[in-house]
């Protein structure tokens, strides 16, 4: 397996200028519970060809690979008994308080917005499942005309409250909607702690698990001084295939740390959260009690739902590998994607996934079976197949835009050999 692993991460990485159809670097990491079984890089950080070579330690920006840390934070405080899933959030966060719903534009009026009041409560669990109805505004084209009709200058990439701040797209329940949700979920904690969410963050999950070089604050002399000689620059693809340098799209010192993606961390960091949640899936972590873990990958969505999410997901480069399933095949849990019927790759039914603006990706195998004794989880794909045993593994790429079809070419081998070798030895 070893071998295989090495070429394909050769195969997928820009040799000299040569970049068309390539990533600049890739670097992934395979683990049991235990201890580290595989390390394997390839590619460099940088554009020029000369530039240090991509590594476990290179240090990179996650986007929405935050979103399952900051998850386990809010379902924490559950635990602790602070709220509960189905409690009304509205009291927490004013700006969901005060959301409207979008309904339309009055083309009468000189194009202005329909906005009614919500009067239906916001629960931390439609957050968690992003059924509250607010999405991006960057990528929503009827959220870019409300935000131009009334003068907005911030959005989501600004990193602010401001920017998160937009009308519903339907009432909260009604729907499924990608967005701003975990943000929300993440000042919510800040409110019930006394804490910001990175102070809790970094007590509860960082310092516990040994994750030194995760953070939002990447800036910092005493992060940037350790990190600046690895920092993953972030690539972006041409029309004709090649890539181009270009700029981080979110402030590489953000003015709020956001929930949803905020964070800079290394594969080496993040693997040893991935073996804490794996160790939780049975029921000997610390990070989470072994029934809210359960919960966390438990199917979520009614049918109305999931056509929602299958019209996002499928077929738009959010999810490649949701692209040979249909509505009634994929779900939501509490923190990411679920298929409900096994993929080409070997991928097991009842797995969970997400990816982030970057092009890494999450994937979680719940537990499908007693007779399947491996699991991988990667940050390109996480999966627990099995309470007993398990591997994990980790797979870091930075490159736009997002849904770049390389690093889901990329991510699909890498998943075949893992099932097709790994797993055969189990």
């Amino acid at each position: 397996m070893t071998s295989r692993l090495d070429s394909i991460l050769e195969k997928y990485v820009a040799q000299g200028n040569n970049t068309a159809n390539k990533v600049l670097g890739a670097s992934l990491v395979v683990a049991n519970e235990d201890e580290v079984i595989y390390f394997g890089s390839a590619g460099r950080i940088k554009m020029a060809p000369d530039a240090p070579a991509f590594s476990t330690d290179s240090f990179s920006f996650v986007a929405s690979m935050t979103k399952i840390i900051t998850i386990i934070c809010v379902l924490q405080i559950v635990e602790r008994g602070l709220i509960g899933l189905e409690d009304d959030i509205r009291p927490l966060v004013p700006e969901l308080a005060s959301a409207q719903i979008l309904k339309g534009f009055d083309e009468e009026n000189g194009g202005a917005p329909i906005l009614v009041e919500n009067t239906v409560p916001i629960t931390l669990r439609h957050l968690l499942t992003h059924t509250i109805g607010q999405g991006y505004d960057v990528g929503d084209p009827d959220l870019l005309r409300w935000s131009q009709y009334i003068g907005r200058t911030v959005n989501a990439t600004t990193s602010t409250r401001e920017g998160w701040d937009t009308p519903l797209k339907f009432e909260p329940g009604t729907g499924w909607y990608y967005g701003t949700a975990i943000d929300w979920a993440g000042f919510a904690l800040e409110e019930l702690t006394g804490t910001t969410l990175g102070e809790y963050m970094q007590e509860h999950v960082l310092d516990p698990l040994g994750m030194d070089e995760t953070t939002f604050h990447p800036l910092r002399p005493e992060i940037w001084e350790k990190v600046k000689d690895r920092y993953v620059e972030v690539s972006y693809r041409a029309a004709d295939g090649t890539l181009t340098e270009g700029p981080l799209i979110t402030p590489l010192e953000p003015p709020v740390e956001s929930g949803g993606s905020g964070l800079f961390t290394t594969a080496a960091d993040y693997i040893k959260f991935l073996q804490a949640l794996l160790q939780d899936t049975k029921g000997k972590g610390n990070l989470l009690k072994k029934e809210t873990v359960d919960e966390l990958f438990r199917p979520q969505l009614n049918d109305k739902q999931k056509e929602d999410e299958a019209n996002i997901l499928i077929g738009t480069g959010f999810a490649p590998e949701f692209d040979e399933l249909t509505a009634s095949e994929i779900s939501w849990g509490l923190g990411g994607g679920i298929n409900l019927v096994d993929l080409a790759t070997g991928r097991k039914n009842g797995s969970m996934m997400w990816s982030g603006v970057v092009n890494p990706h999450w994937v979680s195998l719940s537990f499908v079976s007693p007779l399947i004794h491996c699991s991988w989880l990667t940050l390109m794909t996480l999966k627990i197949m099995d309470p007993t045993t398990g591997i994990t593994a980790t797979l870091f790429v930075s490159v736009l835009p997002f849904g770049d079809p390389v690093p889901g070419r990329l991510f699909k081998e890498l998943e075949a050999v893992i099932y097709g070798e790994l797993l055969s030895e189990c």
